[in-house]
């Protein structure tokens, strides 16, 4: 949750000529709205599900660089999906770098309450372990552009490669 996955991954996917999907993206296209109002409608759960299912699609594509929303690790099979097929990143940031990112974005529902610092601040303890779990390399957002961190992935797919 704005640690810059889109970014990233769209330019990624330039650079390796690869075709870029973000997973939000892709669900409000597949249900006509906004991801706000699928949370209003059906709640966490009800998004989740449909995230499970589209996550669970899009991964069993090849030469596809993804981008998942920042809950999307909380589902085991989010998780097992992810890793089995696909080389997975975790563009890590601290909680507050993550709130100076998001702190005028009204479009996360997560966020939409009195304390979306502590909120993040919640939320990174809960998913760091599992975002760690799940990723074959982390990469630390905080000072390097975009550039910078598309260089460094791509040389860490050749070394690993």
């Amino acid at each position: 949750m704005g640690a810059g996955k889109t970014t990233v991954g769209r330019l990624l996917a330039k650079k390796l000529g690869r075709r870029f999907v973000d997973s939000d993206h892709e669900i409000e296209a597949r249900c006509g709205v906004r991801i706000p109002t699928i949370f209003e409608m059906e709640g966490e759960e009800g998004f989740r599900k449909r995230e499970a299912q589209v996550i669970d699609d899009l991964t069993q594509e090849k030469n596809l660089v993804l981008a998942t929303g920042g809950g999307a690790v909380l589902l085991p099979e989010n998780r097992q999906h992810l890793h089995e097929r696909g080389v997975v990143v975790y563009l890590r940031a601290t909680p507050h770098e993550l709130w100076l990112r998001t702190r005028n974005d009204k479009g996360r529902p997560l966020l939409n309450n009195n304390d979306p610092k502590g909120t993040l601040e919640k939320l990174f303890a809960i998913r760091d372990p599992l975002y760690r779990e799940t990723a074959h390399h982390v990469i630390d957002t905080g000072k390097p552009s975009v550039t910078q961190l598309v260089n460094t992935l791509i040389m860490q797919f050749e070394l690993s490669a």
